[in-house]
């Protein structure tokens, strides 16, 4: 089939008007010709979709705070999508059209999907650690950005969304991603977390982690607390780390988010003599845990597969993008620190650092014109396909080692160190309460 008879294809539009809020608030797209201009991202969301099940089976089957848990990812989630879209310091970024999506055709349901994909399995591996709860956020904050990495690194190449190309908070790159992406997933996981347990401690005192008190609404409560808070306190991170350094000091954001790193590890590391001297709770594997860490090994294969097989200049999105205009206008911006930054107010067709798009497809590569907000764009091929495999099986390779250990062969029995050389005795309690 020629691209040119794709349904919107080469459609130029500055505005879209809406037939009233419903019409806005969520709009069906015909998955057929999704397809036929961007197969990659069709076969992406059916497996954010799947993960999601299964997901949402591992919490239903194992009850408790497990269900909790699930609901306050998805709603911390909406509530970081939606603020996002209506900030315009932080609007800096544009989905592809998807077959079911939401807010002015913004929010594919995908995305709302995705969250719960990234943090539950984090959460779950991290407790499996044992670690004390005071360190888990930042174990989970850590864990979460194994699973995000080849998801960041193939989806922008295959254009499953796309950014700005001058805000000054994401002009970092790594293949093409922000590094400031991966210190967003940190942060922002690390404080859901805190805020998911520490909020429960406050009302309820201490108690077993994962167990149901009954109490619905004050349960409910803690867990809106955390989906609610969690972005606040992933800002806060921004604020006591990559701005000063950052925007004060002119530091690659590189280097902010290995500092981040370096700070996250040391805080478990400094766990790591409790959990040596402490009585080790085993855990039973359970069949949930196998269905899960056989997705994430799905999850991370399908990625390689998109890599591999993949190619990005056959792929065409059409929607929303960042608007073309004159390069010489700049809109300010303040950042968290009340600083005033700037940035391109257009995307600037003849000065841009977006290779990974462009307009082969187009009649005669001729680019939309100046004004254009909805418009097509067009594949990039790989400059050295080989290099995108080699760095996703690598981080394939660490994050399938990490879940097997966590998710199915976690059972080795801790023993306290005996430092006068006696024979260490072992002592095991089972909890069936946790995973």
């Amino acid at each position: 089939m020629e691209i040119s008879s794709i349904p919107g294809f080469a459609d130029e539009k500055t505005e879209i008007q809406f037939n009233g809020f419903w019409d806005w608030l969520v709009t069906y797209n015909d998955i057929f010709a999704l397809w036929q201009a961007q197969p990659s991202f069709i076969y992406l969301q059916s497996l954010i979709i799947i993960g999601n099940l299964i997901t949402l089976f591992h919490a239903l089957k194992n009850g408790g705070r497990f269900i909790q848990l699930w609901i306050g990812i998805i709603i911390h989630g909406l509530v970081i999508e939606t603020i996002s879209y209506n900030l315009p310091n932080i609007d800096n970024f544009w989905h592809a059209q998807s077959p079911i999506i939401f807010l002015g055709r913004r929010l594919p349901l995908y995305i709302i999907l995705i969250y719960v994909v990234f943090v539950y399995p984090a959460v779950i591996a991290v407790d499996r650690l044992k670690l004390p709860r005071w360190s888990e956020p930042f174990a989970a904050g850590l864990v979460v950005v194994l699973i995000d990495y080849p998801y960041d690194v193939m989806g922008v190449r295959l254009m499953h969304w796309t950014w700005h190309d001058t805000d000054p908070n994401i002009l970092d790159r790594h293949y093409y991603v922000p590094w400031n992406s991966f210190y967003f997933h940190a942060s922002f996981t690390a404080s859901f977390t805190f805020w998911f347990h520490f909020s429960r401690f406050i009302v309820f005192g201490k108690t077993k982690k994962w167990n149901f008190t009954g109490f619905y609404l004050k349960e409910f409560g803690c867990t809106l607390i955390a989906a609610v808070l969690g972005m606040p306190g992933g800002v806060l991170l921004f604020i006591l780390l990559y701005h000063p350094l950052h925007d004060v000091f002119k530091i690659h954001s590189e280097i902010t988010l290995f500092l981040l790193f370096s700070i996250f590890l040391s805080i478990i590391w400094l766990s790591f003599p409790k959990i040596i001297n402490t009585t080790y709770i085993s855990t039973t594997k359970k069949t949930t845990n196998c269905v899960m860490l056989f997705y994430i090994f799905c999850y991370y294969i399908f990625f390689i597969g998109l890599a591999i097989f993949i190619d990005p200049a056959s792929e065409i999105s059409i929607g929303w993008h960042e608007p073309i205009g004159p390069c010489y206008e700049n809109s300010s911006m303040l950042n968290a620190l009340g600083q005033t930054l700037y940035k391109r107010k257009y995307l600037c067709l003849t000065d841009n650092d977006e290779s990974y798009f462009g307009w082969s497809c187009l009649s005669n590569g001729i680019p939309p014109k100046n004004g254009a907000r909805w418009y097509t764009i067009c594949g990039a091929p790989f400059i050295n396909r080989v290099e995108y495999i080699i760095i996703l099986l690598t981080s394939s390779i660490f994050g399938c080692s990490f879940f097997f250990k966590t998710l199915y062969s976690n059972n080795i029995t801790n023993r306290k160190c005996n430092y006068d050389n006696k024979i260490p005795t072992t002592n095991i309690e089972v909890n069936h309460n946790h995973m």
